[in-house]
């Protein structure tokens, strides 16, 4: 279940492996424990925004599992150039030769690990049908690190709006640098 019924009208909604409240007539959301602080704090904005466009707009509709490129999805050109160029580098240089630190801490934060790819990925789920991928390559005598982000190709669906897409892929990359 996506979204379960609350008590005084909210719903429960599973974020990155945390239950929120959320009620969508008043729009508070609040995490009945402190693992939520992150996005209640920090994260404020993008969360809310996130959150409330996903409940007013999301479908029907189960992940593919076909992986698309932030610069695949419309109005993606923009995670690209100035301020909006996703931080992936910075989680390759704190990842860069730790496979099981980054799987770890994934996992603290719902994300799942999926075999055979690159050195280490991880699936995470911001919002119930909304995964983001997450690809390590580590670093060798040869290579750089080097992190690389994926959506489903069903995002464009739950979130219509690239800057709800920015906002859920800068949550993902800030919970794996500053988490």
């Amino acid at each position: 279940r996506v979204l379960e019924r609350y008590p005084t009208n909210g719903k429960l909604l599973r974020c990155y492996g945390r239950d929120f409240h959320v009620n969508p007539c008043e729009m508070p959301i609040s995490c009945p424990t402190d693992r939520g602080a992150l996005f209640l704090g920090k994260l404020r904005d993008f969360f809310r925004l996130a959150v409330l466009w996903y409940m007013a707009n999301a479908k029907e509709i189960p992940p593919t599992g076909r992986l698309v490129r932030p610069t695949d999805v419309k109005g993606g050109h923009r995670f690209t150039v100035g301020t909006h160029v996703l931080p992936l580098e910075l989680i390759a240089q704190r990842f860069a030769r730790d496979r099981e630190g980054f799987l770890r801490f994934g996992r603290e934060y719902g994300a799942e690990e999926v075999p055979g790819m690159g050195d280490a990925c991880l699936r995470f789920f911001p919002l119930p049908r909304v995964p983001v991928t997450l690809l390590l390559w580590l670093e060798d005598e040869e290579f750089a690190p080097r992190v690389d982000l994926f959506f489903d190709s069903t995002c464009e669906f739950q979130l219509a709006l690239s800057d709800v897409i920015w906002a859920v892929a800068m949550m993902t990359c800030v919970v794996m640098i500053d988490g």
